[in-house]
């Protein structure tokens, strides 16, 4: 999937890259980023976080192919993706990219986001809560074949029924990598502990306190050993006037 006429400017990185360097290119509003494959040699350069962030948080993200052009460069274009990227972990800044050059021709493997569509009989009328287990599903097809996502229709889905991989719509264009017998999403019932909770609130909206196991005797075992050592007391005083 090609972003709408994305085309991403990239400069050259000579020299030894310090943690310093880095930080001056982070200073003046640009990241560091490599470019590699496609038989070959990577190459360092410099990008434009802005257009990176466009590229992410577009519909098709980080399976999104589009145009680089490294400035100076004697070869064309490479059509590349972006596999990795690090954000600064405090302020949630993008620090620094990896792409890799796409061969049109040849497929390749991505991972797909899987979207749920509708809402399930077993929801609407047989009281369960629908669980999606799976997320992305990994496929392979050629690169211009790549989907922004997978829609699925679940209205049919019962209690108690699982939608697996093999059940996902696709064309004779992909090919599930990820196990056809991988569950992707069910219907459940909700759980016990959830009655459970509602009882105790129950209970704190009467002002009812809960019943608290003390540790110790009961109180009519201490009160009968109390009993007990008065009664030795006094005998001890019988003998001792005697």
């Amino acid at each position: 999937m090609s972003a709408a006429k994305e085309v991403v400017t990239a400069t050259p990185r000579d020299g030894k890259f310090t943690k310093n360097v880095a930080r001056r290119v982070r200073v003046s509003g640009k990241i560091p980023a490599v470019v590699y494959g496609a038989n070959q040699p990577s190459e360092a350069v410099i990008v434009d976080p802005k257009q990176i962030q466009r590229i992410l948080y577009s519909e098709s993200g980080h399976n999104t192919i589009f145009d680089l052009e490294v400035a100076g460069a004697k070869s064309t274009n490479a059509k590349v993706m972006i596999v990795d990227w690090q954000y600064e972990p405090i302020r949630g800044a993008l620090m620094h990219i990896d792409m890799k050059r796409i061969a049109m021709d040849k497929a390749m493997r991505v991972q797909v986001p899987i979207h749920l569509q509708g809402v399930p009989v077993g929801v609407k009328t047989q009281g369960g809560i629908l669980d999606q287990i799976l997320r992305e599903v990994t496929v392979e097809c050629l690169p211009a074949d790549i989907p922004t996502h997978i829609d699925v229709d679940v209205n049919e889905l019962s209690f108690g029924q699982i939608l697996r991989v093999s059940e996902l719509p696709h064309g004779g264009k992909l090919k599930f990598i990820t196990d056809e017998d991988t569950a992707v999403a069910h219907v459940v019932a909700i759980r016990e502990e959830v009655a459970a909770t509602a009882d105790a609130t129950a209970a704190a909206a009467t002002g009812a306190e809960p019943e608290v196991a003390k540790k110790g005797k009961p109180a009519a075992a201490g009160a009968a050993d109390d009993k007990g050592k008065k009664d030795v007391k006094k005998d001890v005083k019988k003998d001792t006037k005697k």
